[in-house]
């Protein structure tokens, strides 16, 4: 099966706002939207789902925070709805790069399953294994699932794929980014070769177009937005300082109102950096994947929740996210390259939202980052600040931290109970959240390319790049690899 990107059916999506009730959905499905306050289709949503429900395959090009969840999740529920599921047989998957958006994407699935009366699952690491495998073994009709864990189900034999009838693959171009496009061809090739396909990315080129092209058949493609950073609801501003004035700036940012999200490239500089802004009494939270699926859980209901205002996170981490209301977006470290650029102001002006996006650089980082700005399409104002600078607070809303330090949580809170190996026994505790079963069943196993599926310690699952075909899982005696930031 193979698609020319150049002769797909291109559609631009129509801004006008379309009512769920017109979309031809099953009624059960349209109330449990109204109920939650749900009445109009987002343009993503409104465009691709009458050809998705048709049995198209479609490809749906959009920034985060558009609605693309409940476009691809409401035409996998239709098409499922009357169906049962067989034992470790699921009838659709949804495949994500990271287990935070598995999470976010089953929580806004799940309770629109259990309308049609589906059953709706996800099989993510850093999570139980074997409580993964007892709810396939039960039946899952949509299995949402990372790469890398959803090999070690095949690979275990606790899932078959080949009565997969409906495939989403939701950031695609993520996936590609974090080398996770081989074991999703693996994947893919398990399925019917027949069966229907819905890709969703904020680009088609690359990686992303050899996997169109081979897997999607006469694809119809909507797009939303160009593949650059949103100008209308986002300013953007490119904020240069002197290194020593470099904390100060970030703390007061950090103390300002409303909800903040700040970006640095690695997990030390996370930790580091978050430390630091709860001595000068910033409510802070650290995201990277050096913290169990507990952890990590518990840093989004922070900052949901409103017990801390601020989260620092590396941009793999980070990926898939999605917290309401957050009004600034703030790179510490300037991004590595414009995609990096896009996906970090993604965080902020969702659906509709506005947002602020800054960037703080010194004198030697300008050239590069308005060079990378200008890819990412777009045009920052630029100006120099100090600590305590009437622009610094009118742009960001920066004020003088109370300096009163935060405690942080006893390191009991998250480790695992007296007498349980972190290695096992509750899901999501220890160090990767496995439970039992082979060798190398905890988090933190790698998906293709390289990278880590979930971010614990853990063996490497055996096989070339983690592909769901291969030697048994666990790969023999030896230590643990040295961990990979995801």
């Amino acid at each position: 099966m193979s698609t020319d990107l150049s002769s797909t059916s291109m559609t631009t999506t129509p801004t006008d706002s379309t009512p769920f009730a017109a979309l031809d959905l099953p009624r059960p499905l349209v109330r449990a939207l109204e109920k939650d306050g749900m009445t109009d289709a987002f343009a993503i949503q409104a465009a691709t789902l009458p050809d998705a429900l048709a049995g198209r395959d479609v490809l749906g090009r959009a920034q985060t925070g558009s609605g693309k969840t409940l476009a691809f999740g409401l035409a996998l529920l239709a098409r499922l709805d009357g169906g049962k599921a067989r034992p470790q047989r699921p009838r659709a998957l949804v495949l994500v790069p990271t287990r935070e958006l598995a999470m976010q994407v089953a929580e806004v699935l799940i309770p629109l399953s259990k309308a049609l009366g589906l059953w709706c699952r996800t099989a993510v690491g850093g999570m139980a294994f074997n409580r993964q495998a007892d709810a396939l073994s039960r039946g899952v009709d949509l299995l949402i699932a990372t790469p890398g864990r959803l090999s070690d189900h095949v690979r275990q034999g606790t899932c078959v794929l080949d009565e997969v009838d409906f495939v989403a693959l939701d950031e695609a171009d993520q996936m590609a980014d974090m080398g996770f496009l081989p074991q999703v061809r693996e994947i893919l090739d398990l399925t019917p070769r027949d069966g229907q396909r819905l890709l969703f990315s904020a680009t088609l080129d690359g990686d992303v177009s050899k996997l169109v092209q081979h897997y999607l058949h006469d694809p119809v493609t909507h797009s939303v937005a160009p593949v650059t950073a949103s100008v209308k609801n986002m300013d953007h501003y490119v904020l240069q300082l002197a290194q020593p004035d470099k904390m100060s700036v970030i703390t007061e940012i950090g103390a300002r109102e409303g909800r903040t999200i700040m970006f640095v490239r690695t997990k030390h500089h996370v930790d580091r950096l978050t430390t630091k802004l709860r001595s000068q009494g910033v409510p802070a939270g650290a995201l990277h994947g050096g913290k169990t699926q507990g952890q990590r859980n518990r840093v989004l209901a922070d900052l949901k929740e409103g017990r801390t205002t601020v989260l620092v996170a590396t941009d793999v981490a980070a990926r898939g996210i999605h917290v309401d209301d957050v009004s600034l977006v703030l790179h510490v470290d300037p991004a590595a390259d414009h995609k990096d650029y896009l996906h970090r102001a993604g965080r902020t002006a969702r659906a509709g939202a506005s947002g602020t996006v800054v960037t703080l650089i010194t004198r030697d980082q300008r050239r590069q980052t308005l060079r990378l700005t200008d890819k990412a399409g777009v045009k920052p104002k630029s100006l120099l600040v100090t600590p305590g600078d009437a622009e610094l607070a009118r742009i960001t809303g920066a004020r003088t931290p109370s300096g009163v330090p935060l405690a942080e949580r006893k390191p009991s809170q998250d480790r695992p109970r007296p007498g349980r190996s972190p290695r096992g026994g509750r899901p999501g505790g220890g160090y990767g959240g496995g439970q039992g079963g082979p060798r190398g069943q905890g988090g933190g196993r790698r998906d293709g390319g390289g990278r880590r599926d979930g971010g614990g310690r853990g063996r490497d699952t055996g096989g070339r790049g983690g592909q769901p075909s291969g030697r048994a899982q666990g790969g023999g005696r030896g230590k643990p690899r040295r961990r990979i930031d995801a």
